[in-house]
C-alpha cells in the first residue's frame, strides 16, 4: 500500500492529483463542519472520476501576524493528513503561509495555485472563507474567478450543533475546560495527539505506574488532569490512562504521560498516537503517595470500565482506527 500522498506545497504536483476537486482551508480540526466541505468535494469528485485533495496551510495565519506562536492547534499538518486518508480523499498539499502569501493578490493565487499548479475542475470552500491580499478572496469572488477560468465552485454554510456554529474555536474551548465528551462530539471523532517518547522523572515506576511521556507544544492549552486513553503503537492498540500537569511535583510544562495496560517494553525514542476517549477528573492533590496511589488504582478501574463501552462517534471515527466499529 503506497503512503498517502502529502505535498509540501504545489511546486511538483503529480498528475495523479491535477484536474480535480480541491478543497481550500485551514481545516484546523479537521471537525465535522469541515468534513462537510469535505465530503462535498469528495462526492463531486467522484461524479466527475477526478481526485479530490485538500489545499491548506501551515503555520496557522494567526500565528504568522502575532508576536509569538500562540494558536492551540488542533491537527497540525500531519494529522490533517491522518483525517484526510481516513476520509478517503486522494492527497492533501500544505502550503508554508508566511507574509509573502498574504500579499499574493486574490487574483494571482487564483492563477498560479488553483489553475496552473492544481488544474482544478472544482473548487469547494466554506461561506467563512477568505484568501489573497486584504482577504479580497471572498467565496463570491471565487465563483466570478471560476467562471472566467472554467472550474465550477461549490460553497457550503457552515454547520450547527447545539444551537451553535461548529467552530475551532469552540471545540479549544471545549478542551480547555475539560469537557472532552462536547469537543469529540463537534470533532466527529475522538481527538488523536502524538509524539515522541522521551525520558521522563521515573517518579511513575516507582509507584508501581510507569509511563510513556511525550511533550506537547506549550500553548496546547488543554485540561489538566487524567484521561481514559487508546495508544496506536506502530500497527499495536493498547488501552492506557493518562496524566497531564503535576500539581503535587511543581514541574513547569509537564509532559503528557501515558500509562498503557499490561505493558512493559522499551519504547524511547517511538512515535506515540493517543486518542482521547474520556475526560475522567481534573487534578488534584494528595496529603500522600499512599492516598495518590489509591486515587491511580481508582482512575485506571475507570479508565477500564470506559474503554470497554467505548463506541465510533461516526464512520470515521472508526476509519481513523482507534475506536472498533460497532
Amino acid at each position: 500500500m503506497s503512503a498517502f500522498p502529502m505535498l509540501d506545497g504545489l511546486d511538483s504536483v503529480p498528475p495523479a492529483l491535477k484536474g480535480g476537486v480541491v478543497a481550500i482551508g485551514n481545516f484546523d480540526g479537521m471537525h465535522r463542519g469541515h468534513q462537510t466541505v469535505l465530503s462535498a468535494a469528495k462526492a463531486r469528485a467522484d461524479e466527475l472520476g477526478k481526485p479530490t485533495i485538500i489545499l491548506t496551510f501551515e503555520p496557522h495565519p494567526r500565528d504568522v501576524f502575532a508576536p509569538e506562536p500562540f494558536m492551540f492547534r488542533l491537527t497540525p499538518g500531519r494529522a490533517k493528513s491522518r483525517v484526510a486518508e481516513a476520509m478517503g480523499l486522494d492527497g492533501i498539499a500544505i502550503m508554508t503561509f508566511s507574509r509573502e502569501l498574504a500579499a499574493v493578490e486574490a487574483e494571482d493565487f487564483v492563477q498560479r495555485f488553483i489553475v496552473d499548479a492544481l488544474g482544478a475542475s472544482a473548487v469547494a470552500v466554506g461561506e467563512d472563507f477568505h484568501f489573497g491580499k486584504g482577504r479580497k478572496g471572498s467565496p463570491e469572488f471565487l465563483r466570478n474567478e471560476g467562471q472566467r477560468h472554467g472550474f465550477e465552485v461549490i460553497q457550503l454554510g457552515l454547520l450547527q450543533s447545539a444551537d451553535d456554529t461548529i467552530s475551532s474555536s469552540r471545540i479549544r474551548a471545549a478542551l480547555n475546560t475539560g469537557a472532552l465528551d462536547m469537543a469529540n462530539q463537534l470533532l466527529g471523532y475522538h481527538w488523536i495527539i502524538e509524539g515522541t517518547v522521551v525520558t521522563g522523572d521515573q517518579r511513575g515506576r516507582l509507584l508501581g505506574y510507569p509511563t510513556a511521556n511525550f511533550m506537547l507544544p506549550p500553548n496546547t492549552l488543554m485540561a489538566q488532569g487524567i484521561y481514559a486513553t487508546r495508544v496506536k503503537l506502530g500497527e499495536r492498540l493498547l488501552d492506557g490512562v493518562a496524566s497531564f500537569g503535576k500539581p503535587m511535583f511543581d514541574i513547569h510544562h509537564s509532559p503528557f504521560e501515558v500509562h498503557i495496560f499490561d505493558f512493559d517494553e522499551d519504547i524511547y525514542g517511538q512515535v506515540l498516537e493517543v486518542a482521547l476517549i474520556s475526560h475522567i477528573r481534573g487534578q488534584m492533590t494528595f496529603d500522600g503517595l499512599d492516598e495518590l496511589i489509591a486515587q491511580m488504582d481508582a482512575d485506571s478501574v475507570k479508565a477500564k470500565e470506559t474503554l470497554a463501552a467505548v463506541k465510533p462517534i461516526s464512520p470515521l471515527d472508526a476509519d481513523l482506527g482507534f475506536i472498533i466499529r460497532g
